[in-house]
C-alpha cells in the first residue's frame, strides 16, 4: 500500500488551474494550422489567425487564453492500492483549484446556490469524478469548461429504432441551434449508451482525447469522421463568420445500455479547449 500526502494534490491543482488556463495545447494549435490549410472564407481564415495570436500572447503573459476559466472539472484515477494520508482528497482538491484560481487571477465563476447566485469567491467547489483504478498511482486530469460551450449542449433518451441516423441527427440539431455561441471552431463531445448520467460523462470525458485523435473502435471513427464532415456543412465557421471550420473534430465514447434504451449525449467545448494532467 502507498501513502499519498494530499498537500501534493493541492500544489498540483494549483499549478495545474494556472497552466490549464493560459496554456493551449499543442492539438489544438496544430488543428487550428490544419483549420488554415482548407478554411475558403477570408473572414475565417482571418479568425482562426487571431485565435493562434491569442494563444500565443496569453501564453507568452501568463494571462487567461478566455475571460471565461471556467467550472474547474476534475477527472481523478485512484489507484486501488493507494493510500490518502494528511487529509480529505476531495478538499485537498478544492484547495488546489481555490489557490490557482486565486494566484493565476482567474475569474471566480462558481455560485454557491443555482437559483440564489451568491458567488463563492474562490472558484470551489470543482466538479469531482473519481475512479478507482488498478496499482498505486493517481492520474488528475483538470479541464476547466466555459458556461457558454456548456449551456449549448444537450441529451436525449432515443429510441432502440432511432438508430445511428437518431445518433447522427440529434448531434447535427445541437450544433444548429448552438450556432456561434460557444465560440466555434468547436469540438464536439458525444457519449451514446449507459444510461441518461452515463452518456452526458461519455461526452465530457470525450473532450480529453487529443483533438482529432479518432475513437480505437473503427465502426465508431468512421461515424467521428461522417459527422465531422456534416457539422462542417453547417457553415457557421469560426467564430459564427461563415466558412467549413465549424468544428475542429468529432469526439464519440459508447457504453453497454438497456435493451430499451439508447441514451445520446452532446458536451460541446469551445476552441478554447483547455485540460492539463499530471499522474502522481
Amino acid at each position: 500500500m502507498r501513502e499519498l500526502d494530499v498537500s501534493l494534490i493541492t500544489q498540483a491543482l494549483k499549478r495545474m488551474a494556472i497552466e490549464a488556463n493560459t496554456e493551449l495545447g499543442d492539438d489544438v494549435l496544430c488543428a487550428f494550422d490544419k483549420a488554415l490549410a482548407i478554411e475558403p472564407s477570408d473572414t475565417g481564415r482571418d479568425v482562426l489567425e487571431q485565435l493562434k495570436l491569442n494563444a500565443s500572447i496569453a501564453s507568452e503573459n501568463k494571462m487567461p487564453l478566455c475571460q471565461d476559466t471556467g467550472v474547474a472539472v476534475v477527472f481523478a484515477e485512484v489507484g486501488q492500492d493507494l493510500h490518502f494520508v494528511g487529509g480529505d482528497l476531495n478538499e485537498a482538491i478544492d484547495e488546489g483549484v481555490r489557490q490557482g484560481y486565486a494566484e493565476g487571477y482567474l475569474r471566480k465563476s462558481i455560485v454557491r446556490d443555482p437559483l440564489n447566485r451568491v458567488n463563492t469567491g474562490d472558484n470551489t467547489p470543482a466538479i469531482i469524478h473519481i475512479t478507482v483504478v488498478p496499482g498505486d498511482k493517481l492520474k488528475l486530469t483538470l479541464a476547466p469548461k466555459g458556461g457558454g460551450s456548456e449551456n449549448m449542449s444537450g441529451i436525449a433518451m432515443l429510441k432502440p429504432a432511432d438508430g445511428v441516423e437518431g445518433v447522427k441527427a440529434f448531434v447535427l440539431e445541437c450544433v444548429s441551434v448552438a450556432g456561434p455561441n460557444p465560440c466555434p471552431p468547436i469540438i464536439v463531445g458525444v457519449g451514446v449508451g449507459g444510461t441518461f448520467e452515463i452518456a452526458a460523462l461519455l461526452a465530457k470525458k470525450s473532450l480529453l482525447r487529443p483533438v482529432g485523435e479518432h475513437n480505437s473502435d473503427p465502426y465508431y471513427a468512421a461515424l467521428e469522421a461522417e459527422l465531422q464532415e456534416e457539422v462542417n456543412k453547417l457553415g457557421i465557421g469560426p467564430m459564427g463568420m461563415g466558412g467549413v471550420t465549424t468544428s475542429l473534430g468529432v469526439h464519440i465514447e459508447y457504453h453497454p445500455c438497456h435493451i430499451a434504451s439508447l441514451p445520446v449525449a452532446v458536451n460541446i467545448q469551445c476552441h478554447s479547449a483547455r485540460h492539463k494532467e499530471v499522474e502522481l
